[in-house]
């Protein structure tokens, strides 16, 4: 559990921020009050990801995603969390267009969600636009690397920084976002040396997802490493349970008692006589 964790009030990003160097940040993903509810006593930060579009609702990307699918899901986590920071993601096409837009729909996440700041994708190209929103009071959780709103147009879900170039592009991503006023930045599917490189050179923490060890923090899918999103699992992912199997085996015996009649039984029925339901 983390040290803010004890105590009677929600992590802040600049709790989060003052973790540079420090006591490494556990980090995960939640979409609803349930799970925002088992996490929270030992998660430092909750991100609600857009990537609820591909493990809730079936999509082959995260892109189908809607802002106001976000906030519902931002707003869940909170009403089931206390202490940890929450971040929701903007989905793509709220923010890249311009900072005016970005900031309509951050501060439509912060008024309707409750939730500690935003997080969005992009390096050099987004640094005008993660400035305007800490000017105008919005934190922001920066994201470079690989790109999953971005992947299609890049060529897929590659590693990012194997070559000069690439390293780089991901090194003054890194900069550009951490000298805009982000307060902590997700490295997502980058070269190890790359991540560390990285860690040791911006002022913020880095969350790590396919990165380093050496990040100040990591990042997983809840899913991923519950067992519960089978669809595909990523190098990075170290699977902590097989929460899958059980609920196939709960929904197997559950069809074989329907099917038996041996559910409901008296004792789950209203109405019935004491002695009968017993």
């Amino acid at each position: 559990m983390s040290d803010e964790a004890t105590t009677n009030r929600r992590i802040s990003v600049s709790d989060i921020k003052a973790r540079k160097g420090g006591r490494p940040l556990a980090c995960l993903t939640a979409y609803s009050k349930p799970m925002a509810q088992w996490l929270d006593p030992h998660i430092d930060l909750l991100l609600v990801g857009d990537s609820l579009a591909m493990v809730i609702y079936g999509l082959e990307t995260t892109r189908g995603v809607s802002l106001d699918a976000m906030i519902n899901h931002g707003a869940a986590v909170i009403r089931g969390s206390e202490r940890a920071c929450v971040i929701v993601d903007l989905p793509h096409g709220t923010y890249e267009e311009s900072p005016e837009l970005a900031l309509a729909s951050s501060q439509r996440v912060m008024a309707e969600t409750g939730a500690q700041g935003i997080k969005l994708e992009g390096g050099v190209e987004m640094a005008d636009t993660i400035r305007q929103l800490t000017e105008n009071g919005i934190p922001v959780l920066g994201h470079i690397g690989l790109l999953p709103q971005k992947a299609e147009s890049r060529g897929g879900f590659r590693i990012q920084g194997k070559d000069d170039e690439g390293w780089k592009q991901v090194f003054e991503d890194a900069r550009a976002v951490d000298e805009a006023g982000a307060f902590a930045i997700v490295i997502e599917g980058t070269v190890e040396a790359l991540a560390r490189e990285i860690t040791e050179a911006v002022s913020v923490p880095t969350i790590g997802i396919g990165a380093s060890p050496a990040c100040d923090g990591q990042i997983l899918v809840t899913e991923d490493t519950l067992g519960l999103f089978s669809d595909f699992t990523p190098k990075f992912v170290k699977r902590y349970a097989e929460l899958g199997g059980v609920v196939e085996n709960a929904a197997k015996a559950y069809a074989e008692d329907v099917h038996e009649r041996r559910f409901p039984e008296l004792v789950h029925c209203f109405g019935v006589p004491k002695d009968k339901g017993n």
